[in-house]
């Protein structure tokens, strides 16, 4: 055993991976994680009562845009977000700003603070990855990892059109993971962002992109193979087509099908979920979209929860966020094109609780969440900070939690979307333990992070103590204690200390003469050479940044 031991007792405990619900139980915890109970008491260096107060893992936010190029347009792009929200605070104060763009220091306070100890960034791009590395591990205190972007990339796109060999494809994922130092693969609007680039405006799931007569089926379907066969821990990352598109509930559901029972996430489902009826041709479909996902064991989803207020839309998907600029709320935006990889969109963006489509998109979100059946395969997320700020977590929990705070919310909404919605007649309330899954447990199953999400004996140590308290945002807004790997790093709700997280990434093999093809193809079409874009174990671990924590999935036959 390594370190301090500390003695936790008195506390109820949440840790849905060992089927713990609300037991009282004592926590022992050192550098080496948890451990179990010391066979001398006087190994004991310190001890907290916690009695009255709930216990969980460190909460992990599976989907959240905190580092890389559009994090960082966004974060030029309002220079009054950062006027407005100033300094992060704390024992130890460092420069940060920022709300819906906020700096790197400000995001690994604020999460803290809340009880996250881990997040993951969804969209980091090959020909970026260096710079998200370097701004993710400028981010104190949590863990991190990112999903790499594949699926409009030119060379995945020729491999699929030639019809090369599954194993090839494979070979070209597991290359560009390992290049990139990613924990997961992400495709957004598939074949979209590219058919973009030759004019395209629009590419729904069955409709071929011009310029290499592939549909987003097909593509889907080939990472999907690919991911699985892999052994991948997280599958597929999906942000669909038709994204914010009215009626796009259908293309969701088509999407799922195409998918031919291949696990798979779709992420920000919220943004998935519309039908086209009504006198304003916009309207629910999260029921509909819910039965489909409670009936496909294959599937999981994060909801993307709308939040009022003023955040930015940044997103890959240069497609819909070119048909969304038109809403830019300051009017200011910034769309870009990346090579032959991808594209980007910064939209700043303020959700109102009076317009209809903002309030219904609100309600949508919630139902998804309610009528989802197993907490294990919905996550806690707002598209960060595409749907809202991350720092909204506690007061979406609250109306998970209430229902009479829900009623009340939904009372105060634009009241043609309240009767669009069929949220007031929903009378789930989400427990402590469905909190636990969705923002612990779950997350931490789904990315095969063996010590985190839990408390079980050789976990992390990442322990987040709450008082319990009726007023749930009030609760989960400001923990008692928050310790990462066995140090006290907030008291009250204030940062006391700022450890460096690690950066998890994946290792699948893959034959190595993948290489010539991506050499043949970066020196005919490229303006830098792979060997300049792959990202070092140095590079994000020197300099007291972290280090990597390496899972090496098993590939099938």
């Amino acid at each position: 055993m390594d370190g301090t031991l500390i003695e936790l007792h008195g506390g109820r405990l949440y840790d849905p991976t060992h089927g713990i619900n609300g037991e009282v139980r004592t926590l022992y915890l050192s550098a080496d994680g948890i451990v179990p109970p010391p066979p001398d008491a006087g190994a004991i260096a310190q001890s907290y009562d916690v009695s009255g107060c709930v216990l969980m893992a460190g909460g992990i936010d599976i989907h959240t845009h905190i580092g890389g190029g559009k994090v960082n347009l966004a974060r030029m792009l309002l220079p009054e977000d950062h006027d407005r929200h100033p300094v992060a605070r704390g024992v130890h104060p460092r420069m940060g700003s920022g709300h819906a763009a906020p700096s790197t220091l400000t995001v690994g306070y604020r999460y803290a603070e809340m009880g996250y100890t881990a997040c993951f960034e969804p969209a980091m791009l090959l020909a970026n990855a260096r710079q998200a590395h370097l701004e993710l591990g400028d981010t104190p205190i949590v863990d991190k990892g990112a999903y790499v972007l594949l699926g409009n990339d030119d060379l995945f796109l020729r491999l699929l059109a030639a019809k090369q060999d599954p194993a090839v494809i494979g070979d070209y994922l597991a290359w560009t993971l390992d290049a990139a130092q990613a924990m997961a693969i992400k495709v957004v609007n598939p074949g979209g962002i590219n058919a973009f680039k030759f004019n395209q405006r629009k590419l729904d799931i069955d409709e071929e992109n011009t310029a290499y007569g592939l549909t987003p089926r097909q593509i889907l379907l080939a990472l999907a193979q690919g991911i699985h066969t892999l052994g991948l821990p997280h599958p597929l990352h999906i942000h669909g087509s038709n994204l914010g598109v009215p009626g796009n509930v259908e293309t969701t559901l088509a999407t799922i099908a195409a998918l031919e029972g291949l696990p798979a996430h779709i992420t920000h489902i919220q943004f998935h979920a519309y039908g086209n009826e009504g006198d304003r041709k916009f309207s629910s479909g999260a029921a509909r979209l819910a039965e489909a996902i409670n009936r496909q064991p294959n599937i999981s989803m994060d909801v993307g929860q709308v939040m009022f207020g003023q955040t930015v839309t940044e997103s890959g998907d240069s497609m819909r966020q070119y048909a969304g600029s038109a809403y830019a709320s300051p009017k200011k935006t910034v769309l870009m094109d990346i090579e032959c990889d991808a594209g980007c969109g910064i939209v700043p963006f303020r959700y109102r609780d009076q317009s209809f489509v903002n309030a219904l998109q609100w309600a949508i979100g919630l139902e998804l969440f309610l009528l989802a059946e197993d907490p294990w395969r919905v996550f806690l997320t707002t598209d960060h900070p595409n749907g809202a700020p991350f720092t909204s977590y506690p007061h979406l929990i609250r109306l998970l939690m209430d229902r009479s705070f829900r009623n009340e919310k939904l009372a105060s909404i634009n009241p043609a979307a309240a009767a669009a919605s069929i949220l007031g007649t929903l009378t789930r309330e989400y427990t402590l333990y469905d909190i636990a899954i969705l923002t612990r447990a779950a997350p931490a199953k789904s990315l095969g992070l063996s010590s985190l999400g839990h408390l079980g004996v050789g976990a992390r140590g990442d322990v987040v103590v709450y008082t319990d308290q009726p007023n749930r945002e009030a609760m989960f807004q400001r923990p008692r204690y928050v310790f990462k790997a066995g140090e006290l790093i907030v008291r009250d709700g204030r940062v006391i200390g700022t450890p460096t997280g690690a950066t998890h990434v994946v290792k699948p093999d893959y034959e190595r003469s993948i290489e010539r093809t991506v050499n043949d193809y970066f020196a005919r079409f490229m303006t830098v050479r792979p060997q300049n874009l792959r990202v070092s174990a140095a590079e994000i671990e020197g300099e007291g940044r972290g280090r990597l924590v390496v899972y090496s999935p098993r590939r099938s036959a």
